[in-house]
């Protein structure tokens, strides 16, 4: 996959648990968004899987042009 689709123009705001395991969308065909739902295997990519140490409210990327993935960095603002 060389460029992800862009699906969505902001984050999406959402509570994360501490030592759950996630799957973001990095190639932007998931109709789960932020998450990955498999579309991937048609389209290219691989989700990023993370989980974070405590609970805590993250404004994950739709727009795939973030430099610090999962995590929107504000690029959607840029393009």
């Amino acid at each position: 996959m060389s460029t992800p689709k862009r699906a969505g123009n902001q984050p999406v705001v959402i509570e994360l648990e501490k030592d759950t395991k996630y799957a973001w969308c990095s190639c932007g065909y998931s109709e789960k968004q932020p998450f990955c739902n498999g579309a991937h295997k048609n389209e290219g990519g691989v989700p990023m899987i993370f989980s974070v140490e405590k609970d805590k409210k993250a404004s994950l990327c739709t727009c795939k042009l973030t430099s610090n993935p999962p995590y929107c960095d504000g690029s959607h603002r840029t393009e």
